[in-house]
């Protein structure tokens, strides 16, 4: 007798957006590509940031409050530090989405996945604006 196949759920707690935030940054730390500008901007201690990074999906995808961040500007100030380029934000949502799909599956799953592509979006063009001195409100 085989044994049954992995069943993949949908993101339905805060539980289960640790387990995402979590797997997704640990695949972040080792990225060849990207890794290095999360280890110059928070370093090894990340005890800070993940938190946030609950909070902000949670409230994004579960309607959660906690989260009162703004990632925008947050970038902005990334970018300052290490310049954010086209192949750093694909890379980020390349690893997003697979390790979202590797965890789970249905609406909120793919929700997640569309929304972390249009923050992406919103995040490049606010930094693009912000480096020509324009507005980032």
């Amino acid at each position: 007798m085989q044994p049954e196949p992995f069943m993949k759920k949908d993101i339905l707690d805060k539980e289960d957006i640790v387990l995402l935030v979590n797997t997704f940054y640990d695949r972040v730390k080792q990225d060849e590509v990207i890794g290095y500008i999360f280890k110059t901007i928070i370093g090894a201690d990340w005890s800070h940031h993940l938190p946030i990074m609950y909070q902000f999906w949670e409230t994004i995808l579960l309607n959660k409050p906690g989260y009162n961040g703004n990632p925008i500007k947050k970038h902005i100030e990334v970018d300052k530090k290490e310049s954010l380029a086209p192949e750093h934000y694909e890379r980020w949502l390349k690893l997003w989405r697979e390790t979202t799909d590797e965890l789970f599956e249905g609406p909120n799953a793919d929700d997640i996945k569309n929304r972390a592509y249009l923050m992406m979006n919103l995040i490049k063009m606010k930094v693009e604006w912000a480096r020509l001195g324009k507005s980032i409100e």
